[in-house]
């Protein structure tokens, strides 16, 4: 891959070459030299061509259907788009409105823009375009529900037959007579045959063959290829679209608190508690108060007069919190308050902490005094409070309760079962400016198990520490592990509660308005609130329901210096709207156990303190409209605790107030504010306190004294200076009276369009969160001033220009600042919502009331387009489409012009005012605006279509539905952005892809709307605009911008009617003349115009790009980029996702629509032929398959690829073509080739085209390809075959098992590198992912726990292991997929026959048609595609037998193999079949010459060559399907009386002899030497047959080379050549070529068995004989060259010389250099490596075995030499055999004989079985070793061995010297080693036996021997002469040369007989003692000076032994000098044994 990387990045640096490149592409269609020869007159691929006029075309050409599914196809339907208005969905039962009727404008607008329904503009049938992916997982499954099992027989597991040994026998080996034919037919004969085929014998035309077999085909077949085809692996497609969400409340995450119980030691008095949370990091409350108490009626009761009849919402015991930023910082902090009583907080609580419950009966007169006191207090004080207790929950703790529980509150935690993980997508509400904050922070609350809490410690509160401040404090300090918390006292008690995630609905929810949340089944059952959440950060979601909430919190009071007695103080606050008393209004909510609402609330009083710090927290409902004269009023009371006579209760002691509006706007914030101390004078409440009012006194000089927070939570009031001002104009407008109040400002009328203008402009001012908020209305205002521009003092104000340069600006903001909430294209998600659901065109009402200016809004919320009518009966009509006066559709019409003339106002249409603006915009503006194009886009489709629907244009035609002008501006427009795309994709990549795929879903809505030819002619715009450019440059990028483009508008769900699928291809008007059928030899029967007509629908010609517009540029895009980019796998996804989307497309099901829609990819065909040298070669060993046929590594001897070898065509043959699967492919591969998944991708859509097409159409435009390009085409088809191969379940659970999907592949890694480090897109769906599962985020919560379950992230990677039954179903899917394309591909293979049948160059194509037939059959095919593959297979035959018969040899071979090996299939329909096959095959044949040799041959030596290397082979299998045929032949009437029957049954019977050798081979699978043997004797008998005999000894060289036997593969490999050799001889008189076997024998003496020269040897002549492609010259060189190598890896170089000597002349008669450079280069490493290796080569071991006893069978009493490896110990082979023989016969059955001695069968055990193995040496003789020289020669044609026993005349082995004999055994073996096989028979043995003085000769000349050696050596080795000398002259031991001397030499022999030995041995001393003395001599020279002691000695011992000797070597025998020699010859005792 990384040079292939290289290659694609250097083409993509082809500056130089571009511009021929560019030439030839535009020269000539598809640019491949070879192939498509058409010269195109017109315009080059590059170039889009003008589109045809598709409004025009479709008036002039009416349908030819009148209805039915094609009709369909001609135009888009009448409902294509509809508007659609839907009622928004309300949580709460009651919608949320003011309760107040009329209030003014802004809240009327405000409420409209929370209440009106969506306006949804739908395209019914978008859905079934490609941007909603058709392959998305759920929906493939759907589809391929049902799909039927295919049997494969991969996936059957064959049931291996095992052996009884005991009963079958080993068999016998040589030359025995080949099993008894008898018993082989009785098994034959008993077989079962499978069922027959009915009707094959007859004889049927070859059409109704044709049909029958296609009706076959045809039926019960998959409808949609792209179903069974995985989806593909894409990032998100960038036509997806999603549906943005529905605006809708923000909810952070939601946790349910349930409050169970609560309990002190002591009851004595009602507690009230409220819940909040706090985040203490950001210092902020961020939840409002939840008041509950859980008194019980008792305690209540105390309180009865002070409380009214408690409202049911006050009676909540259960909370949802929301938390937006959860974070490590949350605490739930939980504070309890009592009735006031005198005493300090400390005192009131000192009960509670000293008294236990336990102790309750002692002190039980103490608990009824307190208790007493307490009803008194309750009685008198019920309506104050004082602070009492609190505590805090450190929330992370329980959702990580991993987390330890804080020891301080001493908590205890149970958990309940565990909460299904739930996912809520609101849960995780939008987006935040804050950036995700670090991971330990980052937390989740949604998936905690739910916890209940028993809280027991509470602090008690201080009175002095009673603010937020320290609150804060004390949380920190809890986080620390030394809290002073923990020293403090704690008041103990018992809290309870529940804390989960909130359910998704939980029921009977409040909301913080108290409005009941759907579903709410009972009012009276006991709420449960949801509490408002102040979120820590800033939320940025607009507002979409009403709420108007006010939250006071008093902080402090400071009375220190005030006169007079103020200690017990109180807040009273109300909220008033008038300054009388009984103004004030009852909005203000309760806490528990009380009212909803009161007119007033009092804060908790601190004991004796005149500053208290106040925590109360104060929540009022505000109006609506608020009024000058709203405001709230603070009242401050001193409260006395002990009842005084004559005190009151409470004593007013100050007053202040704030006033809600100033200017016209609602205060808010904190306030420091005076305090009077009389009641406030009349109409004070207009001025805020801080004005000096004259006459009053004030507390402390009128200093601010009183703190105080104001917060709202408003969706009416804004809250922000710029956004107030805004609205405010507009409402002025609306209410056109001057002067107009605008805060302290007042603006005259002539000044108010300046005003209107800066304050558009100021909205950029604005804070984001509240334009975010009121975003809707804002967005609606700014439309309504571009729509009807205001009339101010009479003159139309126009403030389009201002209006749509702040949108801009806004719109950029948000993208800006909250770019986690976009999708992958970029569009924020806020506003495409806002389009989606809100945007509308302001009603246009030209009966306008008043002339001057329209009434902006309006209290009628429903503005579907109906004339403004007050009545409500209008909201019925929503939906509803109303008419609307035909006079206001011709008012809209004159409206193109405008006139200042007279006044009435004319409103704009908003998208052409849009367009307009847009077109003339500049700077910065127009730069904001290509920033957030697609938001303008958008914007502008939806007006259109609001526009067309409300004036009744969507069926009306669409030239005439826009102005001239409009169309103009949009032609500008897409001229200029396209402009922007080029010029900026190098600087600004990530705004020009956004900008690129806005402007592509633009056209895409527009071909919806406008005229379909005037966008079409925008595409092209765009198309020139990149061409140009992307030509000049050749940048990859603009490239895959473009592809981007085309993909999105090519997703538009009419597409195929876009394209004109029903017109017919008109031929251009001046028709070039066709060379076409100059090409193909045979175009006869077509006219030359219809010629071109096919032509053109199949190729990119003009006519067919114009008319097919766009699918032309989808397959010109496809075929220019396979021809120069490398975006291969990008372009092709283009492709695909169109065939996938219009495959699974209900409109196109019907086939005859179908076969329209793949007439547009026609061309595809061609481009899929021409890059077919790119494609990935699936057949390079990437078929696994199913056998091990495949793996013939040594049959296929001519190394080319393994897909030639299976095909068997060879290179030679005139024949072949360049095809892409050979490596010798002529065609230069270009431009770096496919990788697998493209290459896939591309084959799947070329077989979908096939499917579908009009197969009579394609039949004619075969006809007109040229051979080549037919020859293509099939080659395409091979490699289809390939592609689709099944893979098998066993694959699919390998593929599971590797952890996770292959990591992606290199090359789409480059694409990416190449498009520019990954486009900025993918770049940023990327970065929205990673920040925001499911498509939305705030600042931190992205826990990593979220985010994998969450994205569609790849779903394959996600699951490491898939179940059983997901790897079944892929399975079924994966064999459905295989069998379709094959059927396709077979369909496609029937019609190129029907097609060729006519011509004249049918013998090449049909040649290549049978080739891939073959092919499928070779690979795991289903049961159910094999039938009908031997159905087109017999019925080719039946048509062409001469194609088989005459022409290829290699396919008939192949045929022939691939039928057999169906045969022995364990599936019987297959068997049924391929013996029909197999039987027809002969029968033809047959017919053909009366002998059916040729098929004989071949079935012969396919079965051989089955048997020889397939594993598992079946052999019943094959004996049912054997019996078949015997069965059809005595069934066939035709031929009864012919030889035909009587050669089918000898066929037969020769096969099933062949199989049970088969049998016995499988027998002994575990006994090589066995195996080898029989194989060798099956090939011996084929002696006459020389294709047979090649064949197993081709099996033998490869059993051979599995076991490392080189020697021996290459010894089978010489004999194969020496028989090729002979029989070429026979044909061929070449000089250079090899005699025959003669020539071979330099190279092994065993070659001239292969000599053909006995009688019985056919002539090569004969039909059928020697046909094989190794009978050829370059055969024989491959079998040599291979020869050759296995020599080589046995070490045998000098072999190698012998067979290069064969070679060489060879090569040279050739004048072939370049092969004699190479083996004169191996023959330099061969004799290099002779050199090198001298000394250190070793070839083998050999050793006699000898087997006894009945148990071996035929092996009894056999005798063999085993070559064995080199350096094997006798103990290996020992065991070897003796553990393999054990094993067979059982361990206590076998025995080795462990001596050497003959064995007398009689003496042994007759039920065991004996081995006996002895080590054997080569024997040669003394002339023999003249020649054999080197350690070579020594150890290469060996056939003598010889091995020496001892023993003694009394039958010991071993005896005293003078009675020691030796016997000496020679072997002669029946061929030389090494030889064809590793053991071979003994057939001579010879005995020579020494007596006791020759084995004393022998050793002693042996000794000197040695000692010469060691003596000679070079270099000296010190070592090994000390050990030889010791052995010599050191010794005293027993035999040794002294002994010898005194026992032989000291007589004179008393036999005459013996004097010659006597002498021998007397002369051999004499040569010792010599030796020994130069021995020592050299030993002297070498020793160093610590051995001269040594050296000494050896010295003294070698005196004393040469005087001991001397006397024996000195006395000569007189006779034997006599000077008469008697002639005797030598007596030895020779006896031979023959």
């Amino acid at each position: 891959t990384c040079l292939a990387g290289l290659k694609l990045v250097s083409c993509l640096c082809f500056r130089t070459v571009a511009a021929e490149v560019r030439k030839q592409i535009s020269g000539q269609y598809g640019g491949s030299p070879q192939l498509f020869k058409h010269p195109n007159t017109g315009v080059p691929l590059t170039e889009a061509v003008d589109p045809v006029d598709f409004e025009e075309y479709l008036t002039t050409h009416p349908p030819i259907v009148e209805s039915g599914p094609l009709r369909d196809l001609i135009e888009f339907p009448p409902d294509d788009i509809e508007v659609i208005y839907t009622p928004r969905e309300c949580r709460t039962v009651v919608q949320a409105v003011p309760e107040e009727g009329d209030t003014d404008a802004h809240v009327r607008d405000c409420v409209r823009s929370y209440t009106e329904d969506w306006a949804i503009v739908n395209r019914k049938y978008h859905k079934l375009g490609t941007g909603f992916n058709p392959n998305a997982l759920d929906k493939q499954k759907e589809r391929q529900k049902g799909l039927p099992k295919q049997i494969f027989e991969a996936d059957e597991m064959p049931e291996t037959s095992s052996y009884q040994d005991d009963q079958r026998r080993s068999m016998s080996i040589d030359d025995t007579p080949r099993g008894s034919w008898a018993c082989s037919i009785f098994d034959l004969k008993n077989s079962l045959p499978d069922p027959l085929l009915p009707h094959l014998l007859d004889r049927a035309p070859n059409e109704e063959i044709d049909r029958h077999n296609q009706d076959q085909r045809k039926t019960s077949r998959h409808r949609e290829l792209f179903a069974l085809h995985p989806a593909l692996d894409e990032e998100e497609p960038i036509e997806r679209h999603c549906v943005p969400e529905v605006p809708k409340e923000h909810f952070g995450q939601r946790l349910l608190v349930k409050c169970l119980s609560l309990k002190f030691e002591i009851e004595i008095e009602p507690i009230f508690a409220s819940l909040a949370l706090y985040d203490v990091k950001e210092k902020k409350k961020i939840s409002e108060n939840f008041f509950f108490d859980l008194n019980s009626e008792q305690t209540k009761g105390m309180l009865r007069p002070h409380i009214q009849t408690a409202a049911i919402s006050t009676l909540a015991r259960s909370a949802v919190f929301s938390i937006t930023y959860p974070s490590q910082d949350v605490f739930l902090v939980i504070k309890l308050e009592k009735v006031l009583q005198q005493g300090d907080i400390g005192e009131c609580a000192e009960p509670y902490m000293v008294f236990k419950e336990s102790d309750a009966a002692k002190n039980k007169e103490k608990l009824e005094k307190l208790r007493s006191q307490s009803e008194q207090f309750c009685q008198r004080l019920g309506r104050y409070r004082m602070p009492f207790a609190w505590t805090a929950i450190h929330l992370m703790n329980i959702v990580n309760s991993a987390g330890s529980l804080e020891r301080d509150t001493e908590m205890e935690m149970k958990r309940k079962g565990s909460w299904s993980e739930r996912r809520n997508s609101s849960i995780m509400g939008r987006r935040s400016l804050e950036r995700t904050t670090s991971g330990d922070e980052a937390c989740s609350l949604t998936g905690f198990r739910p916890a209940t809490l028993t809280i027991t410690n509470f602090f008690k509160q201080e009175g002095d520490r009673l603010s937020d401040e320290d609150l804060y404090k004390f949380l920190a300090d809890m986080r620390r592990p030394s809290s002073v918390l923990r020293r403090l006292r704690p008041i103990t008690a018992q809290l309870k509660l529940d804390i989960s995630p909130a359910p998704e609905n939980p029921h009977y929810c409040l909301t913080p308005d108290l409005l009941q949340v759907k579903p709410y089944p009972d009012s009276r059952v006991r709420p449960t609130r949801e509490i408002l959440e102040f979120p820590a950060r800033d939320v940025y979601v607009p507002n979409t329901t009403y709420r108007n909430l006010l939250y006071i919190n008093p902080q402090s009071l400071n009375f220190a210096n005030r006169q007079g007695s103020a200690r017990n103080i109180t807040v009273k606050v109300q909220f008033m709207n008038g300054e009388d008393p009984n103004n004030a209004m009852p909005v203000i909510f309760g806490k528990s156990s009380c009212a909803d609402f009161y007119k007033e609330a009092y804060t908790s009083v601190v004991y004796h303190n005149r500053s208290p710090d106040f925590s109360d927290e104060i929540k009022i409902k505000l109006p609506a409209s608020l009024s000058d004269h709203h405001h709230i009023l603070f009242t401050f009371y001193h409260v006395s605790c002990q009842q005084k006579q004559n005190t009151p209760l409470e004593t007013p002691v100050g007053y202040t107030w704030i006033p809600m509006l100033q200017n016209g706007r609602l205060r808010t914030g904190h306030f420091c504010l005076p305090v009077s101390l009389e009641k406030p004078p009349q109409s004070y409440s207009v001025l805020s306190p801080d004005v000096p009012l004259p006459g009053m006194k004030w507390v402390d000089n009128h200093r601010g004294v009183f703190n105080v927070e104001v917060t709202a939570v408003s969706t009416i009031h804004t809250q922000d200076q710029y956004l107030d001002k805004f609205f405010a104009l507009v409402h002025a407008l609306d209410e056109h009276m001057f002067p107009v109040r605008i805060g302290d400002m007042r603006i005259m009328e002539n000044s108010l369009e300046a005003e209107l203008k800066t304050s558009i402009a100021a909205l950029n001012s604005t804070q984001l969160e509240p334009v975010v908020r009121f975003l809707h209305l804002l967005l609606d205002k700014l439309v309504l001033l571009v729509v009807r521009p205001p009339v101010i003092a009479g003159q139309i104000v126009n403030l389009g220009q201002a209006s749509f340069e702040v949108m801009a600006s806004i719109v950029n903001r948000l993208h800006k600042y909250l770019d986690t909430s976009q999708d992958m294209h970029g569009r924020n998600s806020l506003l495409s919502s806002y389009i989606h659901y809100v945007f509308r065109l302001p009603s246009t009402d030209p009966n306008s009331p008043s002339p001057v200016s329209t009434s902006l809004s309006n209290s009628n919320p429903d503005i579907s387009g109906t004339p403004t009518s007050p009545d409500d009966e209008v909201r019925s009509i929503i939906g509803s489409k109303v008419r609307l006066s035909l006079q206001f559709v011709q008012w809209l019409c004159t409206l193109s012009t405008p006139t200042s003339t007279h006044l009435v106002q004319q409103p704009q249409l908003f998208h052409e005012e849009l367009a307009l603006q847009w077109v003339v915009s500049s700077g910065s503006v127009r730069e904001g605006a290509l920033q957030q194009a697609w938001f303008f886009f958008e914007l502008m489709v939806k007006s259109i279509i609001h526009h067309l629907y409300f004036t009744d244009r969507l069926e009306s035609p669409r030239k005439h539905r826009f102005p001239e002008r409009f169309m103009d501006d949009i032609t500008a427009l897409v001229s200029t952005i396209a402009g922007d795309i080029v010029s900026r994709f190098q600087k600004d990549l990530e705004l020009v892809e956004r900008l690129n795929s806005s402007l592509g879903f633009f056209l895409n809505d527009l071909l919806s709307v406008m005229d379909r030819g005037f966008v079409f002619t925008l595409i092209r715009a765009y198309w020139k605009q990149v061409s140009t450019k992307l030509y000049n440059l050749q940048n990859p990028t603009l490239e895959s911008l473009r592809l981007d483009f085309l993909r999105i508008v090519c997703s538009h769900e009419h597409y195929v009617t876009l394209n004109l699928p029903c017109s017919l291809l008109t031929p251009p008007a001046s028709p070039s003349p066709s060379v076409s059928s100059a090409t193909s030899q045979s175009s006869g029967f077509s006219t030359h115009v219809q010629d071109q007509k096919i032509a053109n629908m199949f190729e990119l010609s003009v006519p067919f790009r114009e008319q097919h517009f766009l699918a032309g540029l989808v397959l010109s895009e496809l075929s220019v980029i396979l021809e120069m980019f490398g975006l291969h796998k990008k372009v092709v996804n283009v492709v695909h996702n169109l065939l996938s989307s219009h495959d699974s497309d209900p409109r196109y099901a019907d086939p005859e629509v179908k076969a329209r829609v793949a007439m547009l990819y026609l061309p595809l065909i061609g481009i899929v032929m021409e890059a077919l040298p790119q494609l990935h070669d699936f057949t390079g060993g990437a078929a696994v398959s199913s056998t091990g046929e495949e793996a013939e590594s040594e049959a296929n001897i001519i190394s080319q690829t393994v897909a030639m070898a299976i095909a068997g065509t060879s290179t030679a043959s005139p024949m072949s073509r360049p095809s892409s699967f050979m490596l010798n492919s002529q065609t230069p591969r270009q431009h770096g080739s496919f990788w697998a998944e493209s290459s896939r991708s591309l084959l799947i859509c070329l077989l979908w085209v096939l499917k579908n097409a009009d197969e009579l159409v394609l039949q004619k435009w075969f006809t007109d390809l040229s051979v080549t390009q037919l020859s293509r085409l099939l080659d395409l088809l091979y490699l289809c075959v390939s592609c689709f191969e099944y893979k098998g379940k066993k694959a699919f659970e390998r593929m599971n098992s590797l952890t996770f999907k292959k990591s992606k592949d290199m090359k789409a890694k480059l694409e990416e590198a190449i498009l520019g480090s990954i486009g900025a897109r993918q770049e940023m769906v990327r970065r929205s992912r990673e920040r925001s599962p499911s498509g939305s985020a705030f600042g931190s919560q992205e826990n990593l726990r979220w985010r994998k379950d969450m994205t569609h992230w790849r779903q394959n990677s996600e699951k490491l292991d898939k179940t059983r039954a997901e790897l079944e179903h892929e399975a079924l899917i994966d064999g459905n997929l295989a069998t379709e394309a094959n059927l396709i591909i077979l369909d496609t293979l029937e019609i190129i026959v029907q097609t060729v049948s006519v011509t004249e160059s049918k013998e090449s194509i049909l040649g290549g048609v049978l080739k891939v037939l073959l092919h499928s059959m070779a690979c795991n095919q289903s049961a159910l595609y094999l039938q009908h593959c031997f159905a087109t297979q017999r019925a080719l035959v039946s048509k062409f037998p001469e194609l088989l018969f005459e022409e290829e040899t290699e396919q008939c071979a192949d045929l022939c193999l691939r039928l057999l090996r169906s045969c022995s299939s364990s599936i019987s329909t297959i068997r049924s079949h391929a013996s029909a096959s197999l039987y027809l095959l002969m029968r033809q044949n047959f017919e053909i010459g009366n002998n059916f040799a040729r098929v004989k041959m071949q079935v012969t030596m396919s079965l051989s060559s089955l048997v020889g290397t397939s594993q598992n082979f079946n052999e019943e299998f094959l004996r049912r399907s054997l019996k078949t045929i015997l069965t059809y032949a005595e069934e066939d009437l035709e031929l009864r009386e012919t030889t035909f029957p009587d050669q089918v049954q000898d066929l037969v019977f020769n096969l099933h002899m062949i199989l049970s050798d088969t049998v016995k081979m499988k027998e002994h699978q575990e006994d090589p030497e066995m195996l080898i043997d029989l194989m060798y004797r099956i090939a011996k008998g084929y002696q006459t047959s020389p294709d047979l005999r090649l064949t197993w000894l081709q099996n033998m060289a490869g059993k051979h080379s599995e076991r490392n036997n080189h020697a021996e593969a290459a010894q089978c490999l010489v004999h194969s050549a020496a028989l090729v050799a002979e029989y070429l001889s026979m044909l061929e008189d070449r000089k250079y070529l090899p005699v025959g076997c003669v020539t071979f024998q330099n190279i092994s003496s065993n070659v001239l068995e292969e000599s053909a020269v006995s009688d019985d040897v056919v002539s090569p002549d004969e039909e059928g004989i020697c046909s094989g492609k190794y009978f050829t010259e370059i055969g024989l060189v491959g079998l040599l060259e291979q020869a050759a190598a296995s020599f080589s890896m046995a070490g045998m170089y000098e072999a190698v010389n012998e067979v290069y000597k064969v070679l060489i002349p060879i090569h040279e008669a050739n004048r072939d250099a370049k092969k004699l450079a190479t083996i004169h280069g191996k023959l330099q490493e061969a004799f290099g490596k002779i050199v090198h290796q001298d000394g250190k080569r070793m070839f083998g071991t050999y050793f006699r075995v000898g087997f006894y006893g009945s148990k071996f069978g035929d092996l009894d009493e056999q005798e063999f030499v085993y070559k064995e490896p080199a350096i094997t110990k006798l103990a290996e082979i020992s065991h070897r055999l003796e553990g393999f023989y054990g094993e067979r016969f059982g361990e206590d059955q076998v025995e080795v004989i462990k001596d050497s001695n003959p064995v007398d069968k009689c003496k042994l055990d007759p039920n065991k079985a004996f081995i006996q193995i002895t080590y054997v040496e080569p024997y040669f003789d003394t002339y023999e070793m003249k020649d054999r020289i080197t350690y070579f020669d020594k150890n290469y044609n060996l056939r003598r061995f010889v091995y020496c026993t001892p023993f003694t005349l009394d039958g010991r082995a071993h005896g005293d010297l003078h009675e020691q004999y030796k016997r000496k055994t020679i072997l002669t073996t029946s061929h030389a080693f090494p030889y064809i096989k590793t053991r071979i028979n003994i057939i001579h043995k010879e005995e020579i036996i020494s007596t006791p003085i020759e084995v004393a000769i022998e050793d002693m000349q042996k000794k000197t021997q040695e000692l010469a050696f060691a003596t000679h050596q070079d270099p000296a080795d010190a070592k090994m002469l000390q050990m030889v000398l010791q052995g010599s002259v050191g010794t005293t031991v027993n035999q040794g040369p002294l002994e010898v001397a005194q026992v032989f030499l000291s007589e004179i022999p008393s036999d005459p007989k013996l004097y010659r030995h006597h002498n021998k041995l007397r002369l051999c001393f004499k040569d010792f003692t010599k030796r020994c003395e130069d021995a020592l001599r050299k030993n002297k020279s070498l020793i160093g000076p610590d051995q001269k002691e040594y050296q000494r000695e050896l010295e003294r011992n070698y005196h004393r032994l040469k005087e001991a000797l001397q006397p024996l070597i000195n006395r000569k025998i007189p006779q034997l000098y006599k000077p008469v020699l008697d002639s005797f010859s030598r007596l030895s005792l020779r006896k031979l044994d023959i």
